[in-house]
């Protein structure tokens, strides 16, 4: 079993900027698929960004290519996603998504476990 807990959310004003972090659990963490899902109010969850398991190879979703950036540190078991420019429209509950196995997985069903989410609210 893998525990996923994310942190970093808040509050944020438009145009600034915020880094979110996941802390996934187990000693096979540098073989994981990781990523980042949002769920906005109203909306179904969407896929944000993902990351292979040396980081060499990312995937973003077209909504947030070129002001979200996805990374990772084997070494702590964390994985980020760092944000600029922030725009109202990305206020949503940010979850962390963990496969023990994985390349770059971009769909909710290819990943097992999951953090409970962290909010971010962007105002104008």
């Amino acid at each position: 079993q893998v525990q996923v807990v994310e942190s970093g959310g808040g509050l944020a004003q438009a145009g600034g900027s915020l880094r979110l972090s996941c802390v996934a659990s187990g000693r096979t963490f540098s073989n994981y698929a990781l990523g980042w899902f949002r769920q906005a109010p109203g909306k179904e969850r969407e896929f944000v960004a993902a990351i292979n398991w040396s980081g060499g190879s990312t995937s973003y979703g077209d909504s947030v290519k070129g002001r979200f950036t996805i990374s990772r540190n084997n070494a702590k078991n964390t994985v980020y996603l760092s944000i600029s420019s922030l725009k109202p429209e990305d206020t949503a509950v940010y979850y962390c998504a963990v496969d023990e196995y994985g390349l770059i997985l971009t769909r909710e069903y290819e990943y097992e476990y999951w953090g409970q989410g962290t909010q971010v609210t962007v105002s104008s």
